[in-house]
């Protein structure tokens, strides 16, 4: 059919074919804007702007998670504090008189049965300071180690950054101290230590001390996730940990007889420099403090903390996928 010859009714049908060419209908809109064809779940997850699920974000992104997540770590703590001991009979006094008991236990036998006292003037209260303040470092590590691997339906079932849990357990070891420092304090001037100034300095000792703690259950954790049975092996290794500490005895006085880099060894020991620091501001020392024992508190701290915390991000994206 020629162009002369179509009427108007053939002209609105789109498809009528001309002598020359097929008319057909313009393209819409819809159809200029149709999404580019892509052939990988990656292209596919880039062009609609999708990410992974339980990706690990950059470390500054993750701290700024972190700080969010504050008042979930101390109402986490604060729950767990509380339930630690409510089927027991005593319940919260438990958290003082353990480390009491352990304490008149190592008085008896390292005191009066081996005179391992002899040269510290104030044994009792150097006795009782050292295990509360080994404890605290002791059970933020023991939680720490069991603090992923026993939360595994929490993980599961949440999405947070999986430091709170360390976290959070080292804040509760942290308040139950706080309740203990009564007690270490009235057991210290029973002692014969008199009360100073220098007590103060319990605060920025107990800050330092808790980075530092931080920073180990943190290390455990992320260990502990991997390979659970390392719970199983941590009671030994801080027991050992312990009594290498001069938790029971004075270390300048152990080592007064041997050679000068043996004491060092043992004087750099975490473990003894945050006793011996402690125990030097309740005025119940063992010993003369190291010159250096402050700078070393703060750097182990730092060591441990801050690399504790990067060792434990880098694993962000394995926990509770086991």
């Amino acid at each position: 059919m020629t162009a002369q010859g179509m009427t108007a009714q053939d002209t609105q049908d789109p498809t009528v074919t001309t002598s020359t060419r097929t008319v057909a209908p313009p393209v819409g809109d819809t159809d200029r804007r149709a999404a580019p064809r892509v052939s990988t779940p990656a292209e596919r997850a880039a062009h609609f702007d999708l990410g992974r699920s339980g990706a690990r974000p950059s470390l500054p992104a993750y701290v700024r998670q972190l700080w969010r997540q504050r008042d979930f770590i101390l109402g986490f703590a604060t729950a767990q504090t509380l339930s630690n001991y409510a089927h027991a009979r005593l319940g919260q006094v438990w958290q003082l008189l353990t480390p009491l008991l352990n304490a008149g236990l190592y008085y008896l036998i390292f005191g009066l049965l081996l005179h391992i006292s002899r040269g510290i003037s104030h044994f009792l209260g150097f006795l009782v300071t050292g295990v509360f303040v080994f404890t605290f470092t002791q059970t933020a590590v023991l939680s720490g180690t069991k603090s992923i691997s026993g939360r595994l339906d929490l993980i599961r079932a949440l999405h947070f950054p999986r430091a709170c849990l360390p976290i959070a357990f080292t804040v509760v070891q942290l308040q139950q101290l706080g309740v203990s420092l009564v007690i270490m304090a009235a057991v210290d001037v029973a002692a014969g230590a008199s009360v100073s100034w220098s007590w103060l300095l319990l605060i920025p000792a107990m800050a330092v001390q808790t980075v530092f703690n931080a920073g180990l259950a943190l290390i455990m954790a992320r260990i502990g996730a991997r390979t659970p049975d390392v719970s199983q092996l941590m009671p030994f290794l801080l027991r050992a940990w312990m009594y290498s500490s001069g938790l029971f005895y004075s270390i300048s006085t152990l080592t007064a007889h041997h050679a000068h880099w043996l004491k060092v060894v043992f004087e750099v020991n975490p473990g003894a420099l945050f006793m011996d620091v402690s125990r030097s501001a309740m005025d119940v020392p063992g010993g003369p403090l190291p010159s250096y024992a402050w700078w070393a508190i703060v750097g182990w701290a730092l060591v441990i903390g801050l690399g504790g915390f990067v060792f434990f991000w880098r694993a962000e994206e394995q926990y509770g996928r086991g």
